[in-house]
């Protein structure tokens, strides 16, 4: 199997392209973890430096109309407390990242109904003012409003697919549409935005067949950034119970994802730290050359319970900030002082 792994390695840092069998063989194999990871690094240096993007989160409402089954803001989930931030505040915490030295902000909540689009794109045009690029992460949404956000400045738009496999996606996101999903990631890349996905690795049911599928899918966008990041049991939810830790898993198929779109940004995730205590670290220096602090005031980051156990709760934003600047440097890397930009991204961020 190491031979086999060799050559499918060597093709794809040639190529940047596997079929689904060759993923497959690479998810499979337990032995050449290393070896994926260091080629994986290597790639990484090669198309993109040592630079470290930095993107400042505001988890600015865990209000949800949808009841994913995995995920601790689930509408149907009653042991939450419910939280929204106003648009000033909003902006607000923008204004502070920016001083912190960030040139990103990613707007991240559930899918609340109560930030119109007025709201919004007065939210995203007054932070553009602030000379820093915009992502948001706010859901599925119609081609109209993604149109006027993009409009308003929004840069970059991250939406998971979660998983490809329909009779799972089903099963867990009821009254959802897999169809629908995969027309909105098609809309925001046909309106410009950098466009970012990922899956969750581990759901209950997901194959390492399905996963494989799920990169091919993800290739296929193509994606300009990606978020991958480890299933998360979460008592809150009606999912089954699961002790499993799928780190390893998880920093297996981002490095696949560096090693066939080498230029693009990828995410060490907040979930990664959750499950290995120096995993935003390990995935830095397996493929990742992105890390999302979060900036979200105390009194709500303790309320965004997607997943149970999250790191930094209790941090202030300005602890995050010097805690990851010291955790970067600590194996030789350095922050961005750019946008962070997809390079093949030619548009150019105002």
């Amino acid at each position: 199997m190491g031979n086999d792994i060799d050559s499918i390695l060597n093709k794809a840092v040639k190529y940047h392209n596997l079929d689904e069998k060759e993923i497959l063989c690479i998810l499979e194999e337990k032995k050449e973890s290393k070896r994926l990871f260091s080629v994986a690094d290597e790639i990484r240096k090669k198309y993109l430096g040592d630079g470290i993007h930095l993107r400042a989160i505001i988890e600015f409402s865990n209000y949800c109309k949808q009841n994913c089954l995995y995920c601790g803001l689930r509408k149907g989930n009653k042991y939450l407390t419910r939280y929204r931030i106003e648009p000033q505040e909003i902006i607000e915490s923008a204004r502070k990242a920016k001083n912190y030295g960030y040139k990103t902000v990613v707007l991240q909540s559930g899918e609340d109904s109560y930030y119109s689009v007025d709201k919004m794109t007065k939210i995203i045009s007054t932070i553009k003012d602030l000379d820093i690029a915009v992502t948001l992460s706010i859901g599925e949404k119609t081609f109209e409003e993604y149109k006027a956000y993009r409009d308003a400045g929004t840069d970059r738009y991250l939406l998971k697919i979660e998983t490809t496999n329909e009779i799972l996606y089903n099963k867990l996101d009821p009254k959802m549409s897999l169809t629908n999903r995969m027309q909105c990631l098609e809309n925001i890349k046909k309106l410009g935005y950098e466009t970012g996905s990922g899956i969750i690795v581990g759901l209950p049911g997901q194959t390492l067949k399905s996963i494989a599928k799920d990169i091919m899918y993800l290739k296929s966008i193509p994606i300009d950034m990606a978020g991958i990041g480890p299933f998360i049991y979460n008592p809150s939810t009606p999912i089954e119970s699961t002790k499993e830790n799928f780190f390893e898993l998880s920093l297996k198929v981002m490095a696949i994802i560096r090693l066939l779109m080498p230029d693009i940004n990828i995410a060490a995730t907040t979930a990664m730290e959750t499950v290995n205590s120096r995993g935003r670290l390990i995935a830095l220096q397996s493929g990742a050359n992105v890390v999302m602090p979060n900036t979200t005031e105390v009194i709500y980051r303790k309320h965004y319970k997607i997943y149970p156990g999250k790191i930094c709760i209790n941090d202030s934003p300005s602890h995050c900030r010097s805690c990851i600047e010291n955790k970067i440097k600590s194996i030789n890397r350095y922050i961005s002082m750019g946008k962070g930009s997809h390079i093949k991204q030619k548009r150019g961020i105002k």
